[in-house]
This record gives structure tokens, sequence and C-alpha cells, in this order.
């Protein structure tokens, strides 16, 4: 409700802008359009004014949902606000998504699946500046309105999702990498003994896959056949999509016994068998690349929305 455009009255103006009872106008110096000091005119200075002024703001690709303004930068750029004062709020809502990790190769051993980019979501009290906004590409970080989220782990790396772990060729399986706390989870373990599988990337949702292990004398049960499926991604509360799924790992057999990784929600990359290259993760959402005994592939870039209510 703003103040009327009529006859105002003090009243009026307090029913806007508070105040103590009884009420006096020095106490509403600076407001509406009242000076700081000096005389107040109570039309002239109050008149359609209002106590909600919301953030003001430009950059990124702007949509309108209900209330709110939603700002997508899927490539980086600047966020300039104007902060919001009176009734309004500065609250912001951010997801922040790293660059997902590249898969590696399983051309001598059976590869391991990227991880996916760190995936953060939160409110920050917002205020006037230019706020910097990083869109990481595969592998980079993301920075929105001062949250940074950290880049998806290759092959064996620590990241915001780990990377999965390796078979190595003589027989040796690789543990998963890390993933970061709050962002993401670890890559799954690369199969033990000869003939295994690599283990896939972690997901925002959940840990990568652990890679096949032969049990098979000579390897022909299949089981060492199987390489890791990407970790899943995760859904955003406030912006929705799933997103930040791990890569697939991949095994260095043939596709006479080779079995592509399942690929991950949220984006993360298909493992592959025999000579194939692994698939990359998908742009915008920080998955993973998977792994393929042909070559690895990157991961996605990242993204950052931002969510502000701009009218009540």
């Amino acid at each position: 409700m703003a103040v009327p455009t009529g006859q105002v009255s003090i009243g009026d103006i307090a029913d806007e802008y508070g105040g103590s009872a009884p009420h006096a106008l020095s106490e509403y110096y600076s407001k509406g359009n009242a000076p700081g000091s000096g005389e107040i005119q109570v039309h002239a200075d109050f008149q359609g004014t209002s106590n909600y002024v919301p953030i003001s703001a430009s950059g990124g690709s702007v949509s309108t949902s209900g209330d709110y303004k939603i700002v997508t930068f899927t490539s980086s750029g600047t966020w300039s606000v104007t902060a919001a004062s009176g009734a309004a709020s500065n609250t912001v809502d951010y997801l922040v998504i790293a660059g997902g990790g590249a898969g590696d190769s399983g051309s001598v051993n059976a590869g391991a699946g990227g991880g996916a980019g760190g995936m953060r979501e939160g409110t920050v009290t917002a205020s006037t500046q230019n706020y910097t906004i990083t869109v990481g590409g595969g592998g980079s970080n993301s920075v929105g309105v001062g949250i940074t989220s950290t880049r998806g782990g290759s092959g064996q790396q620590s990241g915001g999702s780990g990377g999965g772990g390796r078979n190595n060729q003589n027989g040796g399986g690789h543990g998963g990498a890390s993933g970061t706390s709050g962002q993401g989870n670890s890559g799954g373990n690369g199969g033990s003994g000869n003939a295994s599988a690599g283990g896939g990337g972690g997901g925002k949702g959940a840990a990568g896959q652990a890679g096949g292990r032969r049990t098979h004398p000579y390897g022909h049960d299949g089981n060492g056949y199987s390489p890791g499926g990407g970790g899943a991604g995760a859904s955003s509360n406030v912006f929705g999509g799933t997103y930040a799924g791990g890569g697939g790992g991949s095994t260095n057999h043939g596709p006479n016994w080779g079995h592509a990784a399942g690929q991950a929600s949220g984006g993360g990359g298909l493992g592959r068998a025999g000579g194939g290259t692994g698939s990359a993760g998908s742009a915008n959402t920080g998955g993973g690349g998977g792994s393929g005994a042909s070559g690895g592939a990157s991961g996605g870039s990242g993204l950052v929305k931002l969510r502000y209510k701009f009218q009540n």
C-alpha cells in the first residue's frame, strides 16, 4: 500500500512508514520524498510514495515467476544490484554449480568417470554493488554472490564431487576420490582384480557406483565388464531441474563383453566399453564426463541462478 495520491494526513504517512504515536513529522525525515532536515511538505513529499522499494538489478537472463525475478547466468558476467529499502527484502536465493570433472581414458586401465561440479543452494542478503558472476567451464569453479562452488574431480581426483577410481591392468583397484561436504559426494571405487572395471564419478545426490570386479578366473562371468555408473544428481528446491550428476566409468574390454555404464541423472556423461569414447557432461548442469577406452570426455559447464522478490 502506498500513501494516497489525494489528500494526505499524518495518519496516512504513519500507516505506510510506521512510527510511534503521537506522531510528529520529524519522524519522517528522509522518508518518501522528504528531506533529511528542515521543512516537510506533507502532500508534496508523501503523495503516492511507498515504504516498499524492492531490489533493482540488471545482468543475466531474467524471467518472472509470481512476485519473483529469476536471473540465470549460463556464462560469466556481472549482476548489478541496488539494494531494497523500507519494507522490501534484500534476500536472494542462489544456485551455484561448478563445472564437472573430466572422465579419463581406459585404454590401458579401466577408466574412471568424472565427478560432478559442486552444487550449492541457499540464501544471501544482497547489498548495492556489482557482483562478479563466474560460470566455470568443465573442471573449473563457479562463483555467484560471494558463493564459490568447487570444480568436479577428474578420474581419481577430489573435487565438488570426487572422480571415480581406476582399475589397473595388473589387477589393482583404486578408491574413488572424495567430494566436498555440502557440495557433492565421493566417486565409486575401481573394481579390484584383473579384467575389472572403473568406478563412476560422484554426484550431488549420491556417490558414484563401484566398478565391477571379475570373479571368474578367466573373467567370463561378465562382472568385471560392468563399469560403475555416475552418482545421481540432485534437484533444486527453489529453481527446479536436476543437476550435478557424475560421469560413468569404463572397461577396456570390447563390446562383446563390455557394458556401458548407466547414465546418471543431472547431466552426467555416459561411460563406454571397448573402443568407445565417453560422453561429455551436459552443458550448464555441472555433470561429470564419462570415461571410455578410447578416451574420456569433458565435464559439463556450470550454472548460476538467482531469485529475488520484486513486488509485494
